[in-house]
């Protein structure tokens, strides 16, 4: 999310943003961007219509195949990385907490098995608790501010199912100081909060996109650790 845009783009995320925060509503504003944008795809930032390529690197490094699996798609935008599970087989639900984002989804792909539904991250539904073989977190994380950011990977990680796993890609920062915002890259510090809410990390991948070469982003992998029997 928020890859190298146009300067006046960048600058009214920011506003929309900051708003949002000043409200003590902080997703508000996703739906105001993608409102809006009245269907031109780019003043959509992460918008790129097509899926995550290191998302798509994950699938086909692994042979994943999801055929009786089930995966959360979190924050999916416009459904790009959602269709691409779909496309290996996972019964796939992706979510939006944007309105405007789940109908362009769903025009987008008028025949796709995924289950798009309005929601939110900060109030999941119930049942979603552990519910999900594969949970795909991407660049949401990074978009919300470092005072809910505990509350926002305890979610996250509260829809992985006992033996499932995570996917995280999202900006990085190697320093615990606060960064300037939106986007807010995890610490290391935030990200070990996964560890302590029962994720292993099994893989960490250092890259970086297009031109941005002083923004390195991350994909985790993580499994649902399962306590041993007594």
């Amino acid at each position: 999310m928020f890859e190298k845009q146009p300067e006046g783009l960048q600058q009214r995320v920011k506003e929309l943003a900051n708003q949002a925060i000043q409200e003590a509503n902080p997703t508000a504003w996703f739906d105001v961007l993608y409102s809006q944008s009245q269907g031109d795809v780019t003043q959509i930032p992460w918008a790129k219509l097509t899926v995550h390529p290191y998302l798509q690197d994950w699938l086909t490094i692994n042979h994943t195949q999801g055929e009786g699996l089930s995966a959360l798609v979190i924050g999916c935008g416009l459904g790009d990385d959602a269709e691409a599970l779909a496309d290996r087989g996972f019964q796939v639900t992706a979510f939006d907490i944007s309105p405007t984002a789940i109908d362009w989804c769903q025009q987008r792909f008028p025949d796709s098995s995924v289950n798009y539904v309005v929601a939110d991250l900060l109030n999941l539904p119930a049942q979603w608790h552990q519910a999900f073989d594969l949970v795909v977190e991407i660049r949401n994380i990074q978009a919300l501010p470092l005072n809910i950011r505990s509350t926002v990977i305890a979610s996250v990680a509260s829809v992985v199912a006992a033996t499932g796993t995570l996917l995280v890609i999202n900006r990085f920062r190697d320093t615990e100081l606060e960064p300037d915002g939106p986007p807010w890259p995890l610490s290391d510090s935030e990200l070990a909060q996964f560890t302590e809410l029962g994720l292993q990390e099994v893989s960490r991948v250092l890259f970086y996109e297009g031109e941005r070469v002083d923004v390195p982003q991350l994909r985790l992998e993580y499994q649902k650790s399962v306590p041993p029997k007594v």
